[in-house]
């Protein structure tokens, strides 16, 4: 897929303008610094931490997973697994990160998922 492609796909589904405009690189960065604040222990919401697993959602849909690979593994081996998924995943239910929280929250996050019976 072009990076035309992928900011026609964005513009069309009404993601945010920083990400139309940035198109793929803009994705796989965000992801990649998201995969990072995991890593160091992910202190927002839970509600901006399902935001962010979306990123991850949009990367599959638009078939840019190798752009992402080691952040995946990354992500992965910062995280607790879970039966119940965090986070809604229609197209790819199994996926594993919709599946773990960060071995590491902290601030809100760990609030919030002590909340939500994490």
């Amino acid at each position: 897929m072009t990076d035309k492609d992928v900011k026609e796909y964005l513009r069309t589904n009404g993601y945010p303008d920083h990400l139309v405009r940035g198109g793929r690189k803009a994705l796989v960065e965000r992801y990649e610094k998201f995969a990072a604040q995991v890593e160091a222990g992910y202190s927002l919401t839970l509600d901006d931490y399902r935001n962010d697993l979306d990123l991850r959602a949009i990367i599959g849909r638009l078939g840019l997973q190798k752009h992402v690979a080691d952040a995946d593994r990354r992500l992965r081996r910062c995280m607790v697994f879970c039966a119940d998924p965090i986070w809604e995943c229609a197209e790819n239910p199994d996926a594993f990160w919709i599946h773990g929280v960060p071995k590491k929250p902290k601030g809100d996050l760990k609030k919030d998922l002590k909340a939500a019976g994490y």
